[in-house]
């Protein structure tokens, strides 16, 4: 079998061309000296006997074979990247540190039996948690800012596991003027009234996700604000139930008698960023998220009770 006659350096070299707009700046991203990228470039062009690159002043374009090719030598470099990986991984056996993504609906309750767990199976691990909504899981996989991620659906190019739902009730202070109505809501009734939103801490593609029909919208970044703005008469939102049921025994929180849609399931799924790289501290992670999404789900049940309207 011949050996190939491009290297990974060269289409590192074109990725980075394609990345930063310019051979000057490609070579300046990745130290190099502009005459040695676009030798490389022409060493390419010279093997392959196809042209990559059309120039558009000092902008570097790929042509229509370039790009073609260059799709095929992303997945190589992506393939050779987790090949390092998994080495270093089996190398110094346990990986020194884990970086977790988790959704602000997933209750902290069951997070921290989960860290728990895991500091007594791998108590020299460190562990790097961020807190995201809605998108915010995707950028994280998709970026690679993370090795693991509950959130709630699974990107594309990869596989999950569904962890849990989590219901979430339509609320209100009982002074709210949508309790005093007496009556089933509609979503006119709604319509009138301030919704509190969580914002998507997503940049890439954020998205709004549930009920948003609210000409009025306050829009926070923190579950726990949107709760203190619902329970301080601020507005009505849907909430996880397992913060609404702390507000209702502290009696700033009440379910909305809607005539439709009073609780929403929304689903959290468990999804690793590169499985066939996973070492074993993110996997014993994975795995105790698991059992205590289990857990958590044997010791809770869904209310889904009407409220009393009077």
């Amino acid at each position: 079998m011949s050996m190939p006659r491009t290297t990974l350096e060269q289409w590192r070299v074109v990725q980075a061309i394609v990345e930063h707009g310019s051979y000057a700046q490609a070579a300046e991203a990745l130290h190099r000296s502009q005459s040695s990228v676009s030798y490389m470039v022409a060493r390419l062009q010279e093997q392959l006997g196809v042209e990559l690159f059309s120039m558009e002043g000092r902008k570097a374009r790929l042509t229509e074979n370039g790009a073609a090719l260059l799709a095929r030598a992303n997945e190589l470099l992506g393939d050779a990247y987790r090949l390092e990986q998994l080495a270093e991984n089996l190398q110094r056996g346990w990986e020194a540190e884990v970086r977790l993504a988790v959704d602000a609906a997933l209750p902290a309750e069951l997070l921290l039996s989960a860290l728990k767990a895991f500091a007594r199976l791998a108590p020299q691990t460190r562990v790097h948690v961020t807190e995201v909504v809605l998108s915010g899981a995707d950028q994280a996989l998709l970026q690679r800012q993370v090795g693991l991620a509950v959130g709630t659906r699974i990107p594309t190019g990869h596989f999950g596991e569904r962890l849990l739902d989590i219901p979430f009730v339509a609320v209100a202070h009982p002074a709210h003027p949508l309790h005093q109505l007496g009556r089933e809501l509609t979503a006119e009734d709604l319509s009138r009234e301030m919704q509190v939103v969580l914002r998507d801490s997503g940049q890439a593609n954020p998205r709004d996700d549930g009920w948003l029909g609210a000409t009025l919208r306050w829009t926070v970044s923190h579950m726990e604000a949107m709760r203190m703005l619902v329970a301080g008469g601020l507005g009505f939102a849907w909430l996880p139930e397992h913060l609404v049921a702390d507000g209702a025994r502290a009696g700033t929180l009440l379910p909305l008698p809607l005539r439709e849609g009073r609780i929403r399931h929304v689903p959290l799924f468990l999804i690793h960023s590169q499985p066939d790289v996973s070492g074993p501290a993110l996997r014993h992670l994975a795995g105790v998220l698991a059992k205590a999404a289990g857990a958590y789900l044997g010791h809770h049940t869904v209310s889904t009770a009407a409220p009393n309207i009077g």
